[in-house]
């Protein structure tokens, strides 16, 4: 009975240890998520998002860019490398085993001298108060989170690749627009030195003609440097060098697909990553304040080992010596650092709750500023498209009033100046409504999974 009194002793100590185990707090969002957004659409929103345009081309780019961007890469390593940390961690589950052998000689050298030991040690901490779980799971949600992060990653350089390919098309219209307004400038050119060869007109005419044309030159030479920038961007995107050639489709920029249904805030909650992210490092967080917790408590290891001595190999094997023990550890006095530890995780942690509850407010707000910016703006394309045919309507008059001698040629110049930068802006108001559907793509999306996530399952 002596013998076993000190398993006994252990048994007690644990019994009424573990009644007072510690504890961490339950989370919950720290605000009230609406019931609805102001969309209300059917139509169902696509993980692909970007097929819903329609262009085979800029799909094929999306999907180079998943397969090649370096940036993309690194976001996969870095999740590689937090799927390792768990791994390593898991293994506090498991008891270690090492082996060791050592050999002495003494000197002066004299016959048996010689010793051969063969040892054989194992250990294992018992989990009592969940200390090594909640690291192994504290590290598991880092690693969902690190996971998110890729998500954001793929999802972000897909609109970056969408947004380029439509300002390159966009800026390609422009440069046709800009071709075929210096052409048109020129023509009414001809028009007013025929008329001031005549008499008709004044040299000052001429001039401001020839103003427009070179504004409009200009205006072209900036949008050529416009389009190799954002070649260069697409390039470097697919991770190519810049000055790569890259196949694109310059085509007019597409019509809206169906305006996305929305959903319910609820359901963007679990299906955005960077909330998930932010989410999982809140997990991650509430953990490692219960291990900060565990660490006040005891510590039970037990210990196994066998070894063995003799003068040749043959002998290691035939006696052998065991010994098993169990430790129990206490921490006592500090100097209050286990205390300071925990105080740091549980500000750590409503550090993380905040940071939680306002990544979920910016996602809300993401998704009814797209909404409200991509109304707005097809409200603002009608508007420029009613001016175009009010302003062509002016200018038409004005050309006529000015041939025949009944009106000034400032204001012809001031009408034709006018059509053609609301023709400039009409290409630019629509490059901006379809930013808007790619921003609410964007902001509505969840993960979707990559081929380098399929191939390496």
């Amino acid at each position: 009975m002596a013998r076993n009194a000190p398993i006994v002793l252990i048994g007690i100590a644990l019994t009424v240890l573990l009644a007072c185990s510690p504890k961490s707090t339950n989370l919950s969002l720290p605000l009230q998520t609406p019931e609805t957004f102001s969309n209300t659409s059917a139509h169902p929103l696509s993980e692909h998002w970007w097929t819903d345009f329609g262009n085979a081309n800029m799909d094929s780019l999306v999907n180079r860019a998943l397969q090649s961007n370096f940036n993309l890469e690194t976001a996969w390593q870095r999740l590689r490398a937090a799927q390792a940390l768990v791994s390593g961690e898991s293994a506090a589950r498991f008891p270690d085993l090492n082996v060791r052998l050592g050999g002495e000689v003494e000197r002066p050298k004299s016959p048996g001298d010689e010793k051969l030991r063969l040892g054989i040690t194992s250990e294992y901490e018992i989990d009592l108060w969940g200390r090594i779980s909640s690291g192994i799971a504290a590290q598991h949600y880092r690693a969902k989170a690190t996971h998110a992060d890729y998500q954001t990653a793929a999802l972000s350089l897909s609109a970056e690749v969408v947004r380029t390919y439509f300002q390159l098309t966009s800026a390609q219209n422009r440069l046709a627009l800009f071709n075929h307004q210096i052409e048109t400038n020129q023509k009414v050119l001809s028009l007013i030195k025929a008329r001031f060869g005549s008499g008709q007109t004044r040299s000052v005419d001429i001039l401001r003609q020839k103003q427009l044309i070179e504004s409009t030159r200009e205006q072209k030479i900036i949008t050529e440097s416009r389009i190799q920038v954002l070649e260069h961007q697409l390039a470097v995107l697919l991770g190519r060098p810049p000055k790569a050639k890259i196949a694109y489709t310059p085509l007019s920029l597409p019509d809206l697909p169906p305006i996305p249904d929305a959903g319910l805030p609820a359901e963007l909650i679990q299906r955005r990553p960077d909330v998930q992210k932010a989410y999982n490092i809140l997990q991650a967080a509430d953990r490692e304040l219960a291990v900060a917790l565990s660490n006040r408590y005891p510590r039970l290891t037990l210990t196994a080992s066998g070894s063995s001595t003799s003068n040749n190999i043959s002998g290691l094997f035939e006696d052998w010596t065991s010994n098993f023990a169990g430790n129990l550890l206490a921490p006592i006095f500090d100097g209050g650092q286990r205390r300071a530890e925990v105080k740091r995780n549980e500000a750590i942690k409503s550090e993380q709750l905040y940071s939680y509850g306002q990544k979920v407010l910016t996602a809300f707000q993401e998704v009814e500023n797209a909404l409200i910016q991509e109304k707005k703006q097809s409200e603002q394309i009608a508007s420029i498209e009613a001016q175009v045919t009010l302003v062509r309507q002016t200018y038409d008059q004005l050309r006529i009033e000015y041939l025949n001698g009944l009106s000034d040629y400032l204001d012809v110049l001031t009408a034709l100046t006018n059509e053609q930068r609301l023709q400039r802006d009409l290409i630019s108001a629509k490059l901006e409504l379809l930013e808007f559907r790619v921003a609410l793509y964007r902001a509505l999306a969840g993960g979707f999974k990559t081929d380098r996530e399929t191939n390496n399952n």
